[in-house]
């Protein structure tokens, strides 16, 4: 391991070896052969029971509240929604495609996050492996179109506010609440905000991106001024739109219920998981022989980042759960309600899973000094917080979709598969592009000395 004291060369060059493409390509080979096998499984009806059994106990639970308050007639009619949320396999398909989309959109989005502030704070610690994060945002462009069309062809299915009947004065779906938020919730306003998210997103990633390759090759403090100006601006965008896509990509799926700490929940939960994708790239390159100048103090510091924001990410959960089940109001409750009792029950196993991995073991994992650069902690940590909060925007997401369609089966975890490799292979593909240490980075030589004692 490369010591403050002892500099290696900063000239090295990653080869995305045909080894590494095959193997990510097989990796989405498999993913692909899940989804199939899963969606033949679902539509030959093996989840046909999971289903039936989710509806029933939908109707049991919404006839039951409607004898309750003497209408009948309404628990009838509720009672047969519930049995049409149980939804199809397709739906299932599309929410898939949704859940993987807004994840890995975070992931991506966060890389340019994390080298803007740094940018902003002028932190030289970060310099040496500045190249992963700076990676990441060049996947936006392909998780756009996913929930682009992923909108257009399925948003049916997944939003309930797409549908014309809720804003029929008299007619039998009208939604009084609903309607009142068509002015932001339509589809072509939409599409609009989506497209200028992903566009705004990319444009000033590819700024900074060409400004970074600039310096590397001119050197000087022209490009890294110029970076300090982008990078706020995107922190001043981001801080609007990162709420308002969270907004959009999640909240409103569940068009009733609001909370006005969701933009910071989905912030907290993008930005802890790709500190995971960030810290877990950097020790696979280095126990490929790559980042030689990365030492024990810069893991340590991304260890304390990770364990900081798991913490963070709980404590906004947290915050969240509490004002809603302190206030108990119907409006808001119903929303851990359905994920606690609703659907059979289904998405209570994934919702404690979710804060098991997210909070209490990398927690508990991280939590000692030396852990948190030890290579075989970090990748364990870093996989637990990847797949919890995977599992995270699973049941954020799942339960206003498709309700009691929902499964964890082949074709979920393909999906995930399909996306991570894709994922990887369009990281690996950016690092190729550079030199991995950025050699004239005005702040280079305090992070080649970057010392913790």
């Amino acid at each position: 391991m490369a010591s403050a004291h002892s500099i290696p060369s900063i000239e090295e060059r990653f080869e995305f070896t045909s080894e590494a493409k095959r193997n990510l390509l097989i990796g989405g080979g498999v993913g692909l052969a899940l989804v199939a096998l899963g969606a033949y499984l679902a539509a030959t009806g093996g989840g046909h029971e999971a289903v039936a059994h989710g509806a029933e106990q939908a109707a049991a639970a919404v006839g039951h509240a409607g004898a309750e308050h003497g209408a009948a007639g309404h628990g009838a009619a509720a009672a047969a929604e519930g049995g049409h949320h149980a939804k199809s396999w397709v739906a299932r398909i599309w929410a898939n495609l949704w859940v993987n989309g807004v994840y890995f959109t975070g992931m991506s989005v966060v890389g340019m996050f994390f080298i803007s502030y740094n940018y902003l704070a002028q932190a030289g610690w970060s310099t040496v492996f500045k190249r992963i994060p700076e990676a990441l945002p060049a996947f936006l462009p392909y998780m756009g179109v996913v929930m682009l069309l992923t909108f257009i062809f399925g948003g049916h299915d997944l939003f309930h506010w797409t549908h014309e009947g809720l804003y029929e004065v008299g007619g039998p779906e009208y939604d009084k609440i609903i309607a009142g938020k068509r002015g932001f919730l339509n589809t072509p306003f939409f599409i609009i905000r989506l497209v200028i998210y992903f566009a705004v997103w990319y444009w000033l990633w590819r700024v900074i991106r060409n400004l970074s390759l600039k310096e590397d090759e001119i050197g000087g403090t022209e490009f890294y001024e110029k970076s300090i100006r982008f990078g706020t601006a995107f922190l001043v965008v981001f801080g609007v739109t990162s709420s308002t896509s969270a907004w959009d990509f999640v909240m409103s799926i569940d068009t009733h219920w609001f909370s006005t700490m969701f933009g910071w929940y989905t912030l907290a939960s993008w930005h802890v998981a790709g500190l995971a994708v960030i810290t877990l790239t950097v020790v696979m390159l280095r126990e490929r022989g790559y980042l030689r100048a990365v030492n024990s103090s810069h893991l340590r510091d991304l260890g304390k980042f990770i364990f900081a924001f798991s913490i963070f990410w709980t404590y906004v959960w947290f915050a969240q759960f509490l004002l809603i089940y302190y206030a108990n109001l119907p409006e808001e409750t119903i929303y851990f309600i359905e994920r606690f009792r609703g659907h059979g029950g289904f998405y209570k196993a994934p919702f404690f899973i979710t804060l098991f991995l997210n909070f209490f073991f990398p927690f508990l994992v991280l939590m000692t000094r030396d852990a948190k650069y030890t290579h075989s902690i970090l990748k364990v940590a870093c996989w637990s917080v990847i797949i919890g909060h995977y599992m995270d925007f699973y049941t954020n997401i799942m339960p206003g979709t498709v309700g009691a369609g929902a499964e964890l089966g082949a074709l979920e975890w393909g999906f995930f598969l399909i996306f991570l490799c894709a994922f990887a292979y369009s990281i690996a593909s950016q690092l190729e592009k550079a030199n991995l240490i950025p050699r004239n980075h005005p702040m280079l030589e305090e992070s080649l000395h970057h010392d913790i004692a």
